[in-house]
């Protein structure tokens, strides 16, 4: 009998039919073929960190957690590829061992690498594209069981829009078996942490994004205080300093060490990508509101990125420098009604919802948020139109409400 999945919070659970660990590309498209042959569906999952249902299937479960590794680098053309299931932790390791790093990662590192790029998962750093930003190719097993090299792995057969579709697709065009990254030299950071209370980030916030390579906050609703994180090259500190003597850390080290931060509470989060210059208001707005009605139930807190724009077709930083905001809840707390009441707050800052967390946007909603929609779904239908790739919470995104 095959094992019932359980997503990284807890919130989700399913029991897939069957459950397929393929350990190389060939395996892949033999998974492909019988599934497609007999009319069924797959859905692939990495480490299950998305907190919606892209994963869930009543069918076949391909994990790609025996995929993991270093497939080729080219230090000098700042060049690697790695196999989909590689952990982002695991990937720092291996990157370094060629003196190259990612130029950006995100809160945390424990997600696969498939899966945090195809869900737009990103770092802060208004200079600073999410993680999809940096697939430069890669290979793709589609609904018939071929193999699909798309970006620089395609050679002379380069396909823009296949790139840029595949750069956030959340696993809609198949399989990802191999993804070729654009990375820096390795490289260290300078990270400090404070406590001040939110006023002082607040006025002065614009300063803040701007004269640090890496910026965020979060901030504590029951205190009404921040805790505030830049990260620089060493040497390149701005004259901005935090207020008194509040830093209590003060940490030097390799990127991939210092960027992300070890979470041992787990946790449902909703997050959305809104156009920088409404995202402080926005703020501003969220802020009195929880206060005002949500003070005492929230069990954590919020936290506040900014991001580069980029083309990815369904990225949801498409063409615009983007502030997120992201409400945290312990996962043994209530969510929904907290979620809910502020979600169309971010919604009329024209916030877009973060792919793989909390959110009830649809197809009808999310449609006007993308100016080319279309052309990631003419991509998506070229490569499985028969819906091979698909579950309902994908139709229900891309096509409309399944009833």
């Amino acid at each position: 009998m095959t094992k019932e999945f359980v997503n990284w919070s807890g919130s989700l659970r399913f029991t897939p039919s069957d459950t397929a660990r393929p350990s190389d590309e060939a395996a892949v498209q033999e998974v492909v073929r019988r599934t497609a042959e007999e009319g069924g569906t797959i859905r692939p999952v990495g480490s299950g960190h998305s907190s919606v249902p892209l994963m869930q299937t009543s069918d076949v479960l391909l994990t790609l957690d025996e995929m993991s590794g270093l497939v080729s680098h080219d230090t000098d053309a700042g060049r690697a590829s790695l196999l989909p299931g590689t952990g982002i932790a695991r990937a720092g390791e291996l990157l370094a061992e060629h003196d190259l790093a990612m130029e950006n990662l995100g809160d945390v590192d424990y997600q696969a690498l498939a899966g945090a790029i195809g869900t737009g998962t990103h770092g802060t750093g208004r200079e600073l594209g999410n993680l999809s930003q940096t697939v430069v190719g890669g290979r793709l097993v589609t609904a018939d069981g071929e193999v699909v090299p798309f970006g620089e792995d395609a050679g002379p057969e380069y396909d823009a829009d296949l790139l840029r579709a595949a750069q956030v697709s959340m696993g809609s065009l198949g399989v990802m078996t191999s993804l070729t990254l654009r990375l820096l030299p390795a490289y260290k950071l300078h990270r400090l942490n404070w406590c001040t209370h939110i006023d002082w980030v607040q006025d002065n916030f614009a300063e803040l994004t701007t004269s640090n390579r890496h910026f965020d906050f979060y901030w504590y609703p029951r205190s009404d205080e921040a805790q505030v994180r830049t990260m620089n090259l060493p040497g390149q500190e701005p004259d901005l300093t935090p207020p008194g003597d509040h830093v209590h850390e003060d940490a030097t080290g390799v990127s991939y060490d210092i960027i992300p931060n070890s979470r041992d509470l787990r946790f449902e989060e909703m997050e959305y990508m809104l156009p920088f210059d409404e995202g402080l208001e926005c703020f501003k707005v969220l802020r009195e509101r929880i206060k005002e009605r949500h003070r005492q139930k929230v069990g954590w807190r919020v936290l506040v990125r900014t991001i580069a724009p980029d083309d990815a077709l369904i990225s949801n930083c498409y063409q615009r420098p983007t502030m997120t905001i992201a409400l945290l809840q312990n996962n043994e707390l209530p969510y929904e009604e907290y979620f809910n009441d502020i979600e169309p707050i971010l919604q009329d800052f024209g916030g877009r919802p973060h792919w793989g967390k909390k959110h009830t946007m649809r197809a009808d909603q999310l449609r006007g948020l993308y100016p080319e929609w279309e052309t990631f779904h003419d991509v998506r239908r070229r490569l499985d139109p028969d819906g091979v790739f698909m579950n309902d919470y994908l139709r229900s995104l891309f096509e409309g409400d399944v009833a």
